[in-house]
Parts: structure tokens; sequence; C-alpha cells
């Protein structure tokens, strides 16, 4: 049985392609990325002789399986300890919202199904919904409907969209937006099962959504104020 991870790769845009070209020739084929900015102080950059360095965040879903052989190729091969190349890191997936979803998500990874991942303790989860530009407000609907409350929009770009006609008889265009909901764990089923109907691969928005679990938060008083409210 394999487990399955949210692999998260953040690197400077001017090594992006040595990136991909990697993750393509161990036949990882669905990511999505999004652009972003480092931290480093001025003073820092200073020293160094660098300018401000633009990063590239890309997400894909991984197996534990493929992720042991990533992760020895990024060490021995792109070298990915040397300073400046970058950070790969994985997060456990609890579920996926459909198995053509999944089949697709994990293309050419030989994904064997297992349980459902749980962590202990959990009392939040982290739903991410993969959805067509301009489909945000409609995702949104969806998840309120269902009982969430806010959520957090990022544009991303798609790549190995071409796949979606095989697994989910359907094309998918790469201008993506990603929708992020921070929701009860007790919630989760019923605000999948709202997205995907309303905002799922039937609907011009052809959403994909799964979660990943959240081990701690702070912020979140408003939604235990409202579930004391309605008891």
């Amino acid at each position: 049985m394999s487990e399955l991870y949210l692999m998260m790769t953040i690197t400077d845009r001017a090594v992006e392609k040595k990136f991909m070209s990697f993750y393509r020739e161990k036949n990882l084929q669905v990511m999505l990325s999004t652009v972003g900015r480092g931290t480093a102080t001025n003073e820092v950059l200073d020293y160094l002789g660098l300018d401000e360095v633009e990063k590239v965040v890309c997400m894909s879903v991984v197996t534990s399986e493929l992720w042991k052989e990533l992760k020895e190729g990024l060490q021995t091969k792109l070298r990915i300890d040397a300073p400046g190349m970058g950070i790969v890191f994985i997060i456990p997936m609890s579920s996926i919202g459909g198995k053509k979803q999944l089949l697709f998500l994990t293309e050419n990874q030989n994904f064997e199904k297992g349980e459902e991942t749980v962590l202990k303790d959990t009392k939040y989860e982290l739903l991410m919904a993969v959805t067509n530009r301009g489909y945000t407000e409609k995702v949104m609907d969806a998840a309120r409907a269902a009982g969430a409350a806010g959520g957090t929009v990022i544009h991303a770009k798609g790549s190995g969209m071409e796949g979606a006609e095989k697994f989910l008889g359907v094309s998918l265009v790469s201008e993506k937006e990603i929708v992020m909901i921070v929701v009860k764990k007790e919630q989760k089923n019923a605000i999948m099962k709202g997205i995907m109907d309303q905002a799922g691969l039937d609907t011009k928005a052809k959403s994909i959504v799964f979660s990943l679990p959240v081990t701690s938060t702070v912020g979140m008083r408003l939604l235990e104020v409202e579930k004391d409210e309605t008891l």
C-alpha cells in the first residue's frame, strides 16, 4: 500500500527548469506552480552580492515510494543541500475527492490504495481545491453552503494537464487557482462533497479537491464560537 504526500518544492526561478526536467524524468507529470519571493534581509543580499530573488513554488502529489526515489536524486543529482538550491518537503495527505481524480494526480506512480490517512488528535483539515481560473466564488459558495467559513486563493499554472482526458474524460486548462480552506475535521467530507457536486468535473469550474491534516492552529476561535452558538 502507498502513502500519499503533497510535495512542495521552493527554489529560485533561475533553476526551475532543472527541477521540472528532473521530475519529468522520474515520470512525475502533474504539477502546479506559482511564484513567490525570498525574504532575506537587504543586508544579507548586499553581503552576498545578490539581488532580491524571485522564487517558484511547485506542488505535486507523490507516493511514499516515489518520494524515496526523488529524495535520493535531489541530493545526488541536483545537489539540493548546496546553499541557494532551495528546499523540498512533503506533507501527508488525508484524502482526495474522487477515484478518477486520484488516478490523475498519481499518474505513472503505481499507486496502491490503502486506508485513508488519519493523524490522531487532529482537529482541523486544510482543503485545497484546484479550479479553473475565474471560478473561485463558485467553489467558495459550495463550501459555505456545506458549513465552511472563508478561504484563501492563490494563482498557479498546471503542467501535465493533458493526462486529464485519459483519467477524467475531460480536458483541463493550465491556468489554475487554488482555494485553501481550513475546516473542522468532522465537516471535511460534507464540504468536499459540496465542492465536487457544485464545482466539480461536471461543471465549468473543473475542480479537484484534496485535504491535508492540520496538527495545530491559532486564530480559529471564531469557528469554535459559531459552533457553540448553534448548539
